[in-house]
């Protein structure tokens, strides 16, 4: 397939992917990204290119895509002033500010975490008061940093919405918890623990919550194998999709 097919600039039924510059680490072939054994969805031929957002310029604007100073600006220019007041260049914790898609995400170095989110909660000027939980995501061509925890936070003080996200190679995944700062996340940051593997240290008990305790993996990991465990019904064994006869 080729390029312009595979990104639906053609004839083709593929949806255009967005063109915005950022950082490609990888290339997906196929619906599910399966490689050994034939294909059963029908996206065979699928080519994507696996592209993360890059650092955003000044001035970052606002939710509504409007040019100049806006309040994402007004946002990164409290949180890097709180930090610079606590003795930390914004420049070690903020590894870059990116804004997709009518939202901003602040990619924090994880052993900044803790703090910034503590900034985030406690500065009368952010007074981000809520965190709506922490999804995991997994990137197996993001070498280095493999693992990453999407935080999103809310300010109802001041009506306005971010994200934070942290990142941790597959060789050593930990970040810090934020339960301290922000309870409600408990049950979240074992939900990613227990799907995508993430250590969240500090964390108060964290244990599987929806896998039984001696699962081994973690099933929303990219490698996993499709399918699980075999399937036995009525004495027929059934595969997982990757391993099933190709019809096309």
């Amino acid at each position: 397939m080729s390029d312009e097919r595979a990104n639906g600039d053609g004839n083709g039924s593929v949806p255009a992917q967005a063109r915005e510059a950022g950082e490609v680490i990888g290339v997906r072939r196929g619906m599910f990204g399966a490689n050994n054994g034939g294909d059963t969805s029908g996206y065979g031929g699928l080519v994507r290119t696996v592209r993360l957002p890059g650092a955003s310029n000044r001035p970052y604007g606002d939710p509504r895509g409007g040019a100049g100073y806006g309040s994402f600006d007004e946002v990164a220019d409290e949180l890097e002033g709180a930090l610079e007041e606590q003795g930390l260049l914004p420049e070690n914790a903020i590894e870059k500010t990116v804004v997709d898609r009518g939202e901003l995400t602040f990619h924090i170095a994880r052993e900044h975490l803790l703090r910034v989110a503590r900034t985030l909660r406690d500065d009368p000027a952010l007074r981000f008061e809520l965190c709506t939980g922490v999804s995991g995501v997994h990137y197996p061509g993001d070498k280095g940093r493999e693992l990453h925890a999407v935080y999103h936070l809310r300010s109802i003080t001041h009506n306005r919405l971010i994200r934070l996200e942290v990142s941790a190679p597959d060789a050593d995944p930990h970040v810090p918890s934020i339960v301290e700062v922000y309870p409600t996340n408990d049950w979240h940051e074992r939900e990613t623990y227990d799907f995508y593997g993430l250590i969240f240290d500090g964390h108060p008990g964290l244990t599987r919550i929806i896998m039984p305790d001696d699962w081994q993996g973690f099933p929303q990991r990219k490698d996993y194998p499709l399918g699980g465990i075999p399937v036995e019904y009525k004495g027929a064994q059934i595969p997982a999709p990757d391993q099933r006869r190709s019809y096309s």
